[in-house]
């Protein structure tokens, strides 16, 4: 609908009435504001969200999330956790900035630390994981390989900070609510008021990225950040028009995911560069508005060290993967 009806629409509306470049390619460029912030909100990630707002009311409607926090109890007490913190890493599935958020619902700073860091890490959001998935999905050996590489990314580093960060020690206890039928108007109502949320909370910010990618753009800043970038994105074995999507990634992981949709659309990578950009891209810098809500609930210089801990560190796994790929001979 977007490629074939509404972009060409409105590029036709704005190549006849705006004689302006600069402010044609603010909403209808490459970068537009409706051209690339509209079509990846509503085309691409908001099918995706409300599947997983949907399901995500179903078992919240069902009385299972508790039970899905007694059974994980033990294997998150490994990672430092309790079970507590299902809630915080299910919802990360959803979106990652509102998981941050609900981190304070566990008891120690301990916890919430390390919850924090292993929801900016490698917790992907759902339209991330919903865009990774479906360029993996032709591949199911790629899929399954990044599933393996996430899960122990998540695993190792959750059980290192059990290790080395002081505290108190998790502990849990919970009431079990019956098992129950959902309520069908429950599940809609629940998941209306989520969608409502996204439009409200989510959808100015894809415009925002946007206009901030606009004027990146036109200042050149953005060029000399691509242009940095482009080193460490040709060690890990790259094209060099990933530093854009990595870039992209920091305004909305949901674009930096969107971009890397387009390209394997187009044929730009191999089945070895799409494995290593897809677990790069999910452990890579959590979007500005986690960022930000990292600040807020965290502090500044905790922010910033996570930023800087996982900026070099996705790197670093994906140069490793990256050379067993070929090792491997994988192509």
């Amino acid at each position: 609908m977007f490629e074939a009806h509404i972009n060409p629409f409105f590029t036709s509306i704005f190549d006849k009435f705006i004689p302006f470049e600069w402010i044609k390619s603010l909403f209808v460029g490459e970068y537009g504001i409706i051209t690339l912030g509209f079509r990846y909100a509503i085309a691409i990630v908001l099918p995706i969200v409300g599947i997983f707002f949907f399901v995500f009311s179903f078992a919240e409607d069902t009385g299972y999330l508790p039970r899905a926090g007694a059974m994980l109890d033990r294997m998150f007490k490994k990672i430092g956790l309790s079970g507590r913190a299902v809630i915080p890493v299910v919802l990360g599935l959803g979106c990652d900035t509102m998981a941050t958020m609900v981190t304070r619902i566990l008891p120690t700073k301990r916890e919430r630390i390390i919850a924090t860091l292993l929801l900016s890490l490698s917790v992907p959001c759902s339209a991330q994981l919903g865009v990774i998935m479906a360029v993996l999905s032709k591949k199911p050996g790629a899929l399954a390989l990044w599933f393996l590489v996430i899960s122990a990314v998540f695993a190792t580093t959750g059980f290192f900070l059990n290790k080395v960060l002081k505290g108190k020690r998790p502990s849990f206890h919970i009431e079990l609510p019956p098992l129950r039928m959902p309520r069908i108007s429950n599940i809609f109502t629940k998941t209306y008021t989520r969608l409502k949320w996204y439009f409200q909370e989510v959808l100015p910010l894809f415009i925002w990225a946007s206009v901030l990618i606009w004027f990146g753009k036109i200042t050149k800043i953005f060029d000399f950040i691509i242009l940095i970038l482009a080193y460490p994105v040709k060690l890990i074995g790259l094209p060099l028009g990933m530093a854009k999507i990595f870039l992209f990634g920091f305004f909305r992981r949901d674009y930096g995911a969107a971009g890397l949709y387009d390209l394997e659309k187009q044929g730009l990578l191999s089945g070895r560069e799409i494995i290593v950009a897809a677990v790069v891209l999910t452990l890579f810098l959590p979007c500005i508005a986690q960022f930000l809500m990292n600040i807020k609930e965290r502090g500044i210089k905790f922010a910033l060290g996570i930023a800087v801990f996982i900026l070099f560190f996705s790197f670093s796994i994906g140069f490793i993967l990256n050379k067993i790929l070929i090792i491997w001979g994988v192509n």
